[in-house]
């Protein structure tokens, strides 16, 4: 079950003005559970998205990409839909998949009397098979009649696939004596790594954006969330993270994110967006123990990301976690091998928790093995690591590895 993570109650999900989510059962893979959504914007609402760095992109991935670059060119029409399945990713299925990807942003647009550019693609779930395109299609005037502004709740479920509690949250803020909302959905629970994961994020607010940071915000805020998570190392073909502002709250338009508008309006952004980050590995596949691992010391934040990601990936480590078993030098080799160079292990320091484990890279004289057993039996754990080579500093968040992320994997199809 979820490390400490509970559902949000609908109505603490705040509508934002200017997007409706549509819900309906359109029985992609399988009957009686909600796996089709349709999220409409009002017209003048700016969108910015990250996708996958996988190279073996998903179909909706590559359509999404295309529409984008068509909104962002000169006489581009602006985004007012997006579509997403779940129960079929529509990867790895070739030409095929982007005809069938293409076609189901014809059948929206023509419902919405749009261009089938103004609609954003999004698919989950089993790769290697062909979108059932009649079925969506099928499904859309139910999900189109249940469009309105309170439906978060519901959206949360429709885009799940093995996460066993819809991730959803909401907060307001101040600007300009105006208040602004964000409200946010995601899912994913496994083949979930930096860059981005095996999940989809969708983070709405109806303050007023310049529409040219969108794309630069989005990736801002993915490199302060969905980039910091791993489940299991895989990376997915059909991560996707958006962006919309509305521009419907009664402020100023926000034309830099350094100003002291845009640092509150990102602080409270990011915000959202890291508890939807930390929820996917909160429900991490046979997850059990919810760890931040903390790099301190280290001459850049990317070095301090190296190491971070290095123990995190670590089979080793995070079976050693599942199993409340202080084999704490796993830990201290998986900085070893994280790639630093010239890292030197005499300067290196280790916490697990508030005990200092390892003292300039070795075995503290005052640690015992009763207290690293302590803290690993908790179900919430901090790792440090102090490199001794700087001031930078980072961290990431991931879970352990359990019998039961096997055997989900190994039937994942059933």
């Amino acid at each position: 079950m979820p490390v400490n993570l509970t559902v949000t109650p609908a109505a603490d999900l705040y509508p934002v003005p200017g997007v409706r989510w549509g819900i309906a059962e359109a029985g992609i893979r399988k009957a009686d559970r909600k796996d089709l959504a349709v999220l409409l914007l009002d017209e003048g609402a700016a969108v910015g998205a990250v996708f996958t760095q996988n190279r073996f992109c998903a179909a909706p991935v590559q359509i999404c990409r295309e529409h984008l670059a068509q909104s962002a060119a000169d006489g581009g029409q602006a985004i007012r839909a997006m579509l997403i399945n779940t129960g079929n990713a529509n990867a790895g299925t070739g030409e095929d998949g982007l005809q069938r990807a293409q076609s189901t942003c014809v059948t929206l647009a023509v419902a919405l009397g749009l261009s089938p550019a103004q609609i954003l693609p999004f698919s989950t779930g089993v790769i290697m098979e062909s979108l059932p395109i009649e079925r969506i299609a099928a499904g859309l005037p139910a999900a189109l009649a249940d469009a309105k502004a309170d439906n978060w709740a519901n959206a949360a479920q429709a885009i799940m696939t093995t996460d066993t509690l819809p991730k959803a949250f909401s907060t307001r803020l101040t600007l300009g004596g105006a208040t602004v909302t964000i409200t946010g959905i995601s899912k994913g629970a496994g083949m979930i790594r930096p860059n981005m994961a095996t999940m989809l994020g969708f983070l709405a607010t109806d303050a007023a954006i310049a529409p040219e940071l969108m794309a630069p915000l989005a990736k801002a805020l993915a490199d302060a969330s969905f980039n910091r998570i791993t489940i299991d190392g895989d990376t997915s073909t059909n991560d996707s993270f958006i962006v919309v502002a509305t521009g419907k709250a009664a402020h100023a338009p926000i034309t830099s994110l350094d100003s002291a508008d845009g640092q509150a309006l990102f602080a409270a952004l990011r915000g959202v967006a890291q508890q939807l980050a930390q929820a996917i590995v909160r429900d991490g596949e046979g997850a059990t123990k919810f760890m931040t691992i903390r790099v301190e010391g280290g001459k850049t934040g990317d070095e301090c990301r190296q190491v971070g990601y290095a123990i995190a990936h670590s089979p080793l480590v995070k079976t050693a976690f599942f199993a409340s078993d202080p084999n704490l030098g796993r830990i201290l080799a998986a900085v070893g091998y994280a790639g630093i160079a010239d890292l030197d292990q005499t300067k290196i320091d280790l916490y697990l928790d508030d005990v200092l484990v390892a003292k300039n890279g070795g075995r503290d004289a005052d640690y015992v093995e009763a207290d690293g057993q302590r803290v690993m039996k908790q179900s919430e754990i901090t790792v440090r690591v102090v490199l001794g080579r700087g001031e930078a500093a980072d961290t990431v968040w991931t879970c352990d590895l359990s019998y039961e992320y096997v055997k989900i994997n190994a039937d994942y199809r059933s």
